[in-house]
């Protein structure tokens, strides 16, 4: 937090607050000009990913401005940000604000950032009153500190720690005496804003190893040189990523660290950059995953629904044999009126069709040839609702392959666009409903395609999800090959033939496309192509329904290495 808050007074004292947006529920971006040039300051409160740094990457805004936006809105916009601190060398900053109120006298805000695992929070103050809170905190869920509009803001409570300013060497040597364990242990528990990382760091810096017990150190001269190290932290300042054996950024180091291998370190040109080349993609992951989920559950229901109509459907229709036999009591009864006898509930009459007997119920209420009407009337009706169910059962087992093939997709999906699409197709069957914003419109979905190129230089394109395959066969010319693995949801695959013929390892590449992408991944599966001109979209069919003609067979299993040295392109 000492690293944010230098950098944010450097390059944003008496910066104008022009944009306030909140993305999340738990993330706000703060657009602050200053010299000439517009930077982006987020604040994340999100438990495990609570971070405050300026960012260069867009968020998309909801359609409607949340309630804490809307105020941070009315009490900073056009206010000057006066400076950052940080409290207790802790993880507790807080940023002063300047602004007009509403009769145009000035007044200091703080917007106090919290980064505290579960307890993160982002909280308004004006003259020590709360005047919001990102995140509202009730009597009931904590006797301790409340955090609710016109309530006194109270600091979270202090840890038992020294922060780093005030560790001269009196200090110091206070909490060394009488300490047991290890120098690293001892600093974590001790020293206020250090990780165990951190921590281990300092120890080595301090005697050469990070687990070095205290029994066996000089006390005095430890005190002296930690006193000594931690005054000196602002001026190693040198943002660094801790990269993994995958190169993935794993930690963001506020100096380059000794007890880490130089191969893996990576000095980053500022703290904002490491924090958004640390966070970004985990978060993007972590915010997809979470509305993936929603959305998965609400297919898997819609799925369910559909499963409970087949069934209802294939119970509440007569057979053709049942409505056969009502026809033929109807005709039996009528060619036997004369010899039925008033107020009877049954009748055994001749079966000329079979040459025995059938014994008939009938409504006493009613006269013989009325009896003979009703029998004729339920057949009749049967035999519509045999026709319309047959109908009903094509559309059901349609909307489960638009529904099994969406579950699949959302498997893959990377990106919120993916998602919309994913959505936006199945709301426009009727199988799920339009999310608020979008109710009432009818938008063109995103269909952003992977893209490969084959060693022989053909583009080979993916679809991400059915609008995205839809959109594929409607862009394709008729000369294009056309893939897709057999009878399973999966993605389209479209080869740009461009009038050349299509060599065989460009054909057999898109073939392990086509089955990757596909619910049979992992299995050896039959892969049908066919030109693009003899695809045809099944008229009142889903997005990305098609019939084909003409197609010829791959039995092909595909490992993502096999495509992975072919060129991406997007």
């Amino acid at each position: 937090m000492g690293f944010a808050a230098r950098e944010l007074n450097l390059l944003l004292t008496a910066g104008r607050v022009d944009r306030i947006s909140q993305p999340e529920d738990d993330l706000v971006i703060l657009t602050i000009r200053n010299g000439g040039e517009n930077r982006r300051l987020l604040l994340c409160a999100t438990p495990g990913t609570a971070r405050l740094h300026l960012t260069e990457k867009k968020y998309e805004n909801p359609a409607e401005a949340l309630l804490f936006c809307m105020l941070l809105r009315k009490r900073l916009l056009s206010g000057r940000f006066l400076g950052a601190e940080q409290l207790f060398g802790d993880r507790l900053l807080t940023l002063r604000f300047s602004a007009l109120d509403e009769m145009g006298d000035a007044e200091e805000l703080r917007l106090y950032f919290e980064a505290m695992g579960k307890h993160s929070n982002l909280t308004l103050v004006l003259n020590g009153r709360i005047l919001d809170a990102m995140r509202h905190v009730t009597l009931e869920m904590s006797r301790v500190r409340q955090m609710l509009p016109g309530l006194p803001f109270v600091m979270p409570p202090r840890q038992d720690k020294l922060a780093p300013e005030e560790a001269d060497r009196e200090a110091v040597m206070a909490r060394l005496r009488g300490a047991g364990g290890t120098l690293d242990r001892f600093l974590s528990e001790n020293i206020a804003g250090l990780g165990a990382m951190s921590a281990a760091e300092l120890a080595m810096r301090l005697c050469g190893e990070s687990g070095a017990a205290l029994s066996g150190l000089d006390r005095e001269a430890v005190g002296r040189d930690l006193s000594a190290l931690l005054k000196a932290l602002p001026l190693m300042a040198e943002p660094t990523l801790l990269r993994d054996l995958e190169g993935v950024p794993r930690a963001l180091l506020p100096f380059r660290f000794i007890s880490q291998p130089d191969d893996r370190q990576e000095r980053v040109p500022s703290f904002s950059q490491g924090m958004e080349a640390l966070y970004y993609e985990r978060e993007l992951r972590q915010r997809l995953d979470q509305r993936a989920a929603g959305l998965r559950k609400a297919v898997r229901n819609a799925r369910e629904r559909t499963e409970r109509k087949l069934a209802l459907l294939q119970e509440d229709v007569l057979t053709e044999e049942d409505a056969e036999k009502v026809r033929v009591m109807g005709e039996l009864l009528t060619a036997n009126l004369h010899s039925i006898p008033r107020g009877a509930e049954e009748v055994t009459l001749p079966d000329y069709y079979t040459g025995g007997e059938l014994t008939i119920p009938i409504d006493k209420a009613l006269t013989p040839a009325a009896n003979a009407q009703r029998y004729f009337k339920r057949y009749r009706k049967a035999h519509t609702a045999r026709k319309l169910a047959a109908e009903q059962k094509e559309k059901a087992l349609s909307d489960l392959r638009q529904l099994e093939e969406a579950l699949f997709f959302l498997d893959d999906a990377d990106a919120a666009d993916d998602l919309a699409a994913i959505r936006g197709a199945l709301a426009e069957s009727g199988l799920l409903r339009r999310e608020g914003a979008e109710r009432g419109k009818k938008r063109e979905l995103p269909a952003r395609p992977r893209t490969y190129r084959s060693p022989e230089g053909f583009t080979i394109l993916v679809g991400r999800h059915s609008i995205g395959n839809e959109r594929l066969l409607r862009d394709a010319a008729p000369d294009d090959v056309w893939l897709h693995a057999k009878d399973v949801p999966g993605s389209h695959v479209l080869i740009r033939a461009e009038g050349k013929p299509v060599p065989e390892g460009t054909l057999l590449l898109a073939a392990k496309l086509a089955a990757w992408f596909s619910q049979a991944r992992g299995q050896r599966t039959r892969v049908d192509y066919t030109r693009r001109k003899l695809v045809k979209k099944v008229p009142g069919g889903a997005p990305g329904m098609v019939h084909y003609t003409g197609e010829k067979g791959l039995f092909v299993s595909a490992a993502e290495e096999d495509f992975r040295a072919a060129e991406r392109e997007g």
